[in-house]
């Protein structure tokens, strides 16, 4: 029997999934990646420890799934986007890992700005949730103004992918998932914008070879590899976007359904023929020509429970608060919870504040909140209402009263995988698919989406909570 392992390159965790040929979860490694953020804007994470903590999620899942590294048929990854690194001619890093939350441009510089007023800048790119301070091409910039004796020594710029794939493989390549986010990426045409990098003052050299997602980059080689434990002969494939190869392990890209993902970011994500840019939504290519990937996101996802537990429930774990809110009735009493409740000052993101309120209310109103930025996002990703089943992924999915609050506020089923990492298991069915035709690959990973549980609105709830927002 063969295995197939998927790399998952969260901003939060690394994880290294490996999976059977029916599927199956055989072992999984988890670690946290632990950032530098010494000043509040700076987030790097040093080269070191990017491959002292991809080593320890690896060798963990080789452990558990008590196999030998030989048996590793192929690898390929998720990946976090506008995460980067800076290479000088002889591919020396010049950086740490920049990660994407790092704000240290400060600002949108002028140039990025001019570059987003272009009026061929949706069509070209896809994105239309604009490229803003934490991306890449802000803080090229800003390496440009104010670290120029770092710039001129710039031969390569990579993202965390394309560094692992070039790592692992010798290959300058990149793939198109991740590219598509960075605003420098023609999608139609499947190349680098000329007019973007001119615009930012970016050598087009400096940048991998983009391919589609599901290519064939080569076998492992290296002192990397070896780092890592695994064998030379392992077959390496092209993963893409976080979101878009949840979408995969999902089974989206042979159905009409949506994925969400409730994590550090609120996101949703479906499968769908033809290009379609609009405000809103950011595009990127399929697996094959002429599909791609639409997602929509926002920050209202789970980090405002992290914020209320830590700020005012410290005693007591996230779990105990969500058995609390179980007890309070949909609408949490008149408790309100405006998206992003994190980032106002104490409790004054919240309306309607009575004595009454225990901890359990401002939870419910928090998961309340989410559900309806959700229905938001499902709205204008599925403007047809199309969709009538939306897959979970990420932290929320591991709480069914959140799924049936989003469930009830959404008037939509939704179905738990039987897999609770799904960026690690599509990216394994990505090594696992490589070489067969592209329908075919389609039709096997809807064939391995299992699902363990269906969470159905509840009517009574469906209206109480239409009658309340106004739904």
């Amino acid at each position: 029997m063969g295995f197939y392992l998927g790399i998952d390159l969260g901003t939060s965790y690394f994880k290294a999934g490996i999976f059977d040929e029916q599927g199956n979860l055989a072992g999984l490694g988890r670690c946290l990646v632990i950032k530098q953020t010494d000043d509040g804007k700076i987030c790097e994470l040093p080269i070191a420890d990017f491959w002292v903590t991809l080593r320890k999620c690896i060798n963990r899942a080789i452990e558990k799934a008590e196999i030998n590294p030989n048996e590793l048929i192929a690898v390929s990854y998720s990946s976090q986007a506008n995460s980067f690194i800076l290479l000088d001619e002889t591919d020396h890093p010049l950086t740490p890992l920049i990660l994407w939350p790092d704000k240290r441009a400060g600002q949108i510089p002028s140039v990025l700005d001019s570059l987003l007023e272009n009026p061929n800048f949706l069509k070209k790119t896809g994105l239309g949730i604009l490229p803003g301070l934490q991306s890449m091409a802000a803080k090229i910039v800003w390496f440009q103004e104010n670290k120029p004796e770092i710039w001129e020594k710039v031969n390569s710029i990579a993202s965390v992918s394309d560094y692992l794939t070039f790592s692992l493989t010798g290959q300058k390549v990149s793939d198109f998932s991740t590219s598509s986010m960075t605003g420098l990426f023609d999608l139609l045409e499947e190349k680098w914008w000329n007019e973007a990098l001119e615009t930012l003052n970016i050598n087009k050299k400096f940048l991998f070879s983009p391919k589609r997602t599901g290519s064939f980059v080569g076998t492992l080689a290296g002192e990397r590899a070896i780092q890592l434990g695994l064998s030379a002969d392992t077959k390496f494939f092209l993963g893409g976007l976080d979101h878009h190869i949840v979408a995969v392990g999902a089974g989206l890209t042979s159905s009409t359904q949506i994925s969400e993902s409730t994590g550090t970011v609120l996101a949703c994500v479906n499968y769908h023929q033809g290009f379609s840019p609009r405000a809103g939504i950011n595009i990127a290519p399929g697996l094959r020509k002429e599909y791609y990937f639409q997602m929509a996101f926002n920050e209202n996802g789970a980090t405002a429970l992290e914020w209320y537990q830590k700020k005012f429930a410290p005693e007591l774990s996230i779990e105990e608060l969500l058995k609390m809110a179980e007890g309070i009735a949909p609408g949490s009493d008149g408790l309100k919870a405006s998206p992003c409740v994190d980032k106002f000052e104490s409790l004054s993101g919240f309306q309607n504040i009575t004595n009454k309120h225990s901890h359990g209310h401002f939870v419910r109103a928090i998961l309340e909140s989410t559900g309806l930025s959700l229905r938001d996002l499902i709205c204008s990703l599925d403007k047809e209402n199309v969709s009538e089943v939306l897959i979970a992924s990420g932290g929320g999915a591991r709480s069914l009263l959140w799924m049936q609050i989003k469930a009830d506020i959404l008037n939509k089923v939704f179905m738990v995988p039987e897999c609770s990492e799904l960026a690690c298991q599509g990216a394994a069915l990505i090594g696992a698919t490589g070489s067969i035709q592209q329908e075919d690959r389609e039709k096997y990973f809807e064939k391995q989406a299992r699902y363990a549980q269906l969470i159905n609105p509840n009517p009574a709830d469906v209206e109480k909570y239409k009658l309340e927002n106004k739904l």
